[in-house]
């Protein structure tokens, strides 16, 4: 029985330290290249944040690959102070080693990429690419 709970316990001990890693391969680091697309608040501006997460970003990963190597979402709550209205409803964070990485996976995914945003939004996107320097 005592080594039954023990090889249990190596396996849970195995999972949580591979789910750790996996945390932390995915900070970024200097010189990686940040692409953030920005989606303006503003009036008559929709947002589906349940499909963006659930359906756009993760189509993002698969057509992307190994290129893309994670992706973050925020989701607006408040501008600078509670009066004010938030100046975005959403920013996504695709991250990649560098520029040629997003430039071969985004041109030839970009139709069905573009394509897919009135699924989830009216808004006209802004994109922003970045290196990481902190």
């Amino acid at each position: 029985m005592k080594t039954k709970i023990i090889i249990a316990l190596i396996g849970v001990i195995s999972i949580i330290s591979s789910w750790q890693n996996n945390v932390n391969a995915q900070e970024s680091k200097k010189g990686m290249v940040k692409v953030t697309i920005l989606y303006p608040n503003g009036e008559d501006k929709t947002f589906d944040m349940d499909y963006y997460s659930n359906k756009h970003m993760p189509m993002l990963k698969t057509l992307m690959g190994d290129s893309l190597k994670f992706y973050e979402i925020d989701k607006g709550i408040s501008g600078r102070t509670p009066d004010e209205p938030m100046p975005y409803l959403a920013i996504g964070y695709l991250y990649f080693d560098k520029l040629s990485d997003y430039q071969e996976s985004f041109g030839p995914n970009a139709e069905k990429i573009v394509g897919d945003i009135p699924n989830y939004t009216n808004i006209q996107p802004i994109l922003q690419i970045s290196e990481v320097l902190h």
